[in-house]
């Protein structure tokens, strides 16, 4: 499934210290719908958040994993390729999620923007 959409809305204050912070703050809001199928429905501002962070922080290939504790929702995200555009960075990324006994997979890009925030941009 291809994603479109902004990613922002999320914490990013929590997410690190000094320049961290900085280019972790992220402006705007997720919409579910940018995300696609239940996986978008059912991410709250902890999911958002750790979907910035690893954009933000994870090496390509290496995939990072979280249980939403009020969810009890489980998320799996890789970035698959970083590459720069005429926008900035960009990453490739696979989100898997396991929601109310489904698992689902979604591929998208998101590219940052210079203020810090995640855009997807397909």
């Amino acid at each position: 499934m291809v994603i479109g959409g902004v990613l922002g809305g999320v914490l990013g204050s929590q997410v690190g210290s000094g320049r961290g912070r900085t280019t972790a703050t992220v402006i705007g809001a997720l919409a579910g719908s940018a995300i696609g199928g239940s996986i978008g429905r059912e991410m709250d501002e902890l999911d958002r958040m750790k979907m910035s962070a690893t954009l933000e922080t994870t090496r390509t290939g290496v995939a990072t994993t979280w249980t939403n504790p009020d969810t009890g929702y489980d998320y799996r995200m890789e970035p698959t390729r970083t590459y720069e555009s005429a926008e900035g960075p960009c990453r490739e990324y696979v989100l898997d999620a396991e929601i109310g006994g489904r698992t689902e997979q979604v591929y998208g890009t998101a590219c940052r923007q210079a203020d810090g925030s995640w855009r997807i941009v397909d």
